[in-house]
């Protein structure tokens, strides 16, 4: 071959690696690397993307938009990476190998719909695999779901995140709405900081002052992720773009952390992860490198891509959709004008929505009719999934997304508190807890609003509990779990949220189950918030029978307290497997707190333990629950435990109290007459008359 062809090739060869991540030798020790300055061409086509995630013309790494709500979207190399050490005196298979030292850095940046919130953020991950089509959005940032981040599952994970968070979830332990953290195996941040950086050009103590970042501002930053092998050390730290690529001396967290039982011993890959929740957010990636046993490749600026100009591009998209549909709507007007009216007329009828100027703040909760409408099939009977006093629940697909969602249609006055009860229904949508069931947004259409919320695949507890639908029987395990999870998610509506939520409807069946059997209590129709410290103004009286608090007929004044009451109902009906109110032909209103009640004083509470787990439960747990069902319901507030002690008692941290007979004398029934009503005094604890109280129950606290 003639010499200057040898070296044509060759300078070819050259060319053509340099438009293509670089890559070393995964094992041997050797230096594993790639860099991308931008995902334009070969580079973004070779990544390995799903949901949302795409690259656009300008080479942008997106992975989710701000199309729609409740996203997710997943972006990785699409080469493993072995963190084992193949060096190390241990062998590499049996999972104590020790774990290489790597190096990542990456420029993002978080473009949020709304001028004040975002959801729900981004995560850089090592994963086992690449099919995260599992996990969830919203709080799961796309990377676990209910099940795989619940007790007991975290360890087979094997994954690391470190998770830039927009969102602060209490079932995480979050510290705020804006913080970076590091998580191993679950979602629960082993170590996490508010977002911020050292800036090393100004005066301050220590290597530069403090400066705060917002992660969801929109603006791009740049991260890096240095682990050192040997002293299993984690750094991250953070910076905003303008310092291109210079890294702060001093990084945001640094956190001691042994990957080696982290990390599976089969190679791992590497990439992105994002998720949105209500509120559509924009979760971009401009740059990214990557390094084992030795510091990330430098990013080449010049190669960076801007942040896409959403108005710009809105605007070119407007402009093609009209080349397109001005010519085609002349032609439709001039051949059939008449058939055109009629066909617009008989559209906007089909699909008119209620718009107001002061809904304009809640946009980001709503969603079009149109898309529910397609998502439900038009609301055929064949999605129903249950109808009640509130309207009728379709299940649907969203389009776009592909998310299943429960969409419930609810009757309504339009002339009467609308605004505030949308405010209200916009509020309880910002509530996060692992228990309760999502509320995405809201449609308001004619006399009707329309409420979407996460899709639960099991179904109503009630009907579980009393053998509807062919539903399986819940074994004990089970039923004691979703005690747990209800009353974890009460605990969080009355004292952990910025505001107090009373409940005023809990019962089996606004309880629902999702694929894991995790328990999601639902339905905020009658919720009412107000402030810690205030008292709820309110004296109409809502709730279902069995699970009103007797106070509520005589003051209609709703508090936790009350939930408190229905929550106590609803342990004994999950206990003893029936239901809180029978009506007999022969025997007339039965109450089944009054036959708990009854087995108490034999001193033999365990019969009334539902029958068909034919003696297949923990005796010492469901005599627990039953005694903490009858304390929950005794006729007088001041009585019953707060959901902060239910949980202590549910989980082991405090004793249960005593539950004794008598304690409430005829004297002192007699006294309380002028604050206590005759129906408060009978029910549930007296049987039929005020005498019988003399022999009632009292609580020791």
């Amino acid at each position: 071959m003639p010499s200057f062809l040898v070296v044509a090739f060759f300078v070819l060869l050259c060319l053509g690696l340099n438009n293509l991540p670089a890559l070393g030798d995964a094992g041997g020790g050797n230096e594993y690397s790639f860099v991308y300055s931008g995902f334009g061409g070969a580079t973004g086509a070779s990544l390995v993307l799903d949901g949302t995630a795409t690259v656009t013309r300008e080479g942008v790494l997106k992975l989710t938009n701000d199309e729609q709500a409740n996203l997710k979207g997943h972006a990785f190399h699409p080469t493993p990476v072995q963190f084992r050490d193949s060096s190390s005196s241990s062998s590499p298979n049996n999972g104590t190998a020790a774990v290489r030292s790597f190096s990542a850095t990456f420029v993002f940046a978080i473009i949020s719909a709304s001028t004040y919130w975002s959801s729900d953020g981004m995560a850089f991950v090592v994963s086992p695999g690449k099919d995260l089509s599992g996990a969830s959005s919203a709080q799961y940032l796309g990377l676990l779901n209910s099940t795989s981040d619940g007790p007991g599952a975290a360890a087979s994970n094997h994954v690391l995140a470190v998770e830039l968070d927009t969102v602060m979830n209490v079932e995480f332990q979050d510290i705020d709405n804006n913080h970076v953290g590091v998580d191993v195996n679950t979602l629960s941040s082993v170590h996490s900081r508010a977002a911020a950086f050292y800036d090393d050009d100004t005066e301050g103590g220590g290597g530069g002052a403090w400066k705060n970042l917002t992660l969801s501002s929109g603006d791009a930053m740049q991260v890096w992720i240095d682990y050192d092998g040997e002293a299993k050390q984690l750094n991250v730290t953070l910076a905003p773009i303008a310092t291109r690529g210079v890294k702060p001396s001093r990084p945001l967290l640094s956190n001691v952390t042994d990957l080696s039982a982290v990390l599976a011993a089969q190679a791992s890959y590497v990439g992105f992860s994002a998720a949105t929740g209500p509120i559509p957010s924009q979760h971009c990636v401009l740059a990214w490198s990557f390094a084992v046993d030795g510091p990330a490749p430098p990013i080449d600026f010049s190669k960076v891509p801007k942040l896409p100009d959403d108005t710009a591009g809105r605007r070119e998209a407007l402009v093609r959709e009209l080349e397109i549909a001005l010519p085609v709507a002349a032609f439709v007007l001039v051949l059939a004008t008449c058939v055109t009216v009629v066909l617009l007329v008989r559209r906007h009828l089909t699909y008119a929505e209620l718009r107001e100027d002061w809904e304009v703040e809640f946009g980001p909760h709503r969603f079009a009719y149109r898309e529910l409408f397609r998502a439900t099939d038009g609301f055929k009977s064949k999605h129903l999934l249950g109808a009640g006093g509130f309207g009728k629940v379709f299940k649907g697909v969203l389009s776009k997304s592909g998310t299943e969602v429960a969409v419930k249609r609810v009757s309504h006055d339009s002339t009467q508190g609308l605004r505030e009860f949308i405010s209200e229904v916009v509020s309880i949508g910002h509530l996060r807890h692992r228990n309760l069931v999502q509320l995405l947004g809201y449609c308001r259409r004619k006399g009707e609003l329309l409420l979407v919320y996460d899709y639960m695949p099991n179904g109503s507890l009630d009907k579980h509990l009393h053998g509807e639908d062919g539903k399986p029987l819940l074994e004990w395990a089970q039923r004691f779990q979703i005690v747990k999870d209800v009353a974890s998610g009460l605990f969080y509506l009355h004292e952990k949220w910025e505001q107090v939520v009373v409940h005023r409807d809990v019962k089996a069946s606004n309880v629902l189950l999702d694929g894991g059997m995790v328990a999601h209590l639902g339905d905020f129709g009658l919720a009412r918030l107000y402030d810690h410290g205030a008292d709820l103004q309110t004296t109409h009286v809502v709730g279902t029978t069995g699970y009103m608090a007797p106070e509520l007929s005589r003051t209609g004044k709703a508090s936790p307290l009350t939930d408190v009451f229905a929550f106590g109902t609803f342990l004994l009906e999950v206990t003893c497997g029936r239901r809180p109110v029978v009506d007999t032909v022969r025997h007339g209103r039965k109450m089944l707190v009054d036959r708990v009640l009854e087995y108490w004083r034999r001193g033999s509470i365990e019969e009334t333990v539902d029958s068909r787990l034919r003696g297949d439960y923990n005796l010492d747990e469901a005599r627990m629950v039953l005694t903490l069902g009858l304390m929950c319901s005794h006729p007088f507030p001041a009585e019953r435990p707060t959901m902060r002690q239910v949980m202590q008692y549910l989980d082991g941290d405090a004793p249960l109290p005593e539950l004794t007979p008598a304690g409430i004398s005829l004297l002192s029934l007699m006294q309380s007459q002028t604050s206590f009503d005759q129906s408060a005094l009978q029910y549930p604890w007296s049987g039929t008359s005020m005498g019988t109280m003399t022999s009632g129950i009292s609580v020791g606290r």
